[in-house]
């Protein structure tokens, strides 16, 4: 198995960053969630939660950490350990998505700037299977990675101070799902009327990080009847 060069920095008093390679590649996120289910396994003493996205891991520990020399050997020793990326199990979430003008404000926009037809973008955004590479800002909210370069567009100059919740949007290399209303600067092409994270529900979302997501265009009336059931069935694909 390849190992990478890794860095392990202090985070705030009770926390360890480890950073590798700034790149977005599968490679690295398979290496994270291995290393990363691998501590879980350990269950290493103080460990109280693990959060990765793109070519990250942080982990936070229960008390002010006051050996980070002894934290750190701990965990390199862990990492040198690892003997393969196949201890995980990656799921595909099939993703209903209305793309019509009334959800999808900025598809103009985007078909200007793309010289693309608004079906063609409909079409390329939807047949693309997007990794997970971490679940952050927002609770629940999707870092998807594999977005075609012609479907990126730099975020917008004057963010909007309500997004909806469900909206489909695209910020430059990356495309997501906004999972709660909120302010927000990407731009919006459609919209899922699937719940995506439920606090009430332990996990709150059945999306974890080296998942993968396609999305699949939906009519209005479809969007209408999965919006009645509340949105809370997922609609699962056979991986590959």
């Amino acid at each position: 198995m390849k190992k990478f060069e890794l860095t392990y920095k202090p985070f705030g008093q009770s926390a360890i960053l480890i950073e590798w390679p700034p790149e977005i590649k599968l490679e690295i996120l398979h290496d994270i969630n291995t290393f990363s289910n691998q501590i879980t396994t350990n269950n290493i003493e103080s460990i109280v939660e693990i959060n990765s996205i793109y070519s990250s891991l942080l982990i936070i520990y229960n008390n002010n950490i006051h050996s980070f020399d002894k934290l750190k050997t701990t965990l390199m020793f862990v990492y040198e350990s690892l003997q393969s990326t196949t201890n995980f199990e990656a799921r595909t979430w099939e993703i209903p998505v209305c793309y019509s003008d009334e959800f999808g404000p900025d598809l103009d926009l985007l078909s200007a700037h793309s010289k693309l037809a608004k079906e063609t973008i409909i079409s390329m955004h939807s047949k693309t299977k997007y990794a997970v590479y971490g679940i952050g800002f927002l609770p629940g909210f999707l870092y998807l990675g594999g977005l075609d370069k012609q479907l990126q567009f730099k975020r917008r100059n004057n963010p909007r101070l309500k997004i909806p919740k469900g909206s489909v949007a695209i910020g430059g290399s990356q495309t997501g799902i906004y999972p709660q209303e909120s302010p927000g600067g990407w731009n919006i092409i459609g919209k899922t009327p699937i719940q995506l994270f439920d606090v009430t529900k332990n996990p709150p979302s059945s999306i974890k990080s080296g998942d993968f997501i396609q999305f699949k265009s939906i009519s209005k009336n479809t969007f209408k009847e999965l919006e009645l059931k509340n949105g809370l069935t997922f609609l699962k694909l056979n991986d590959d």
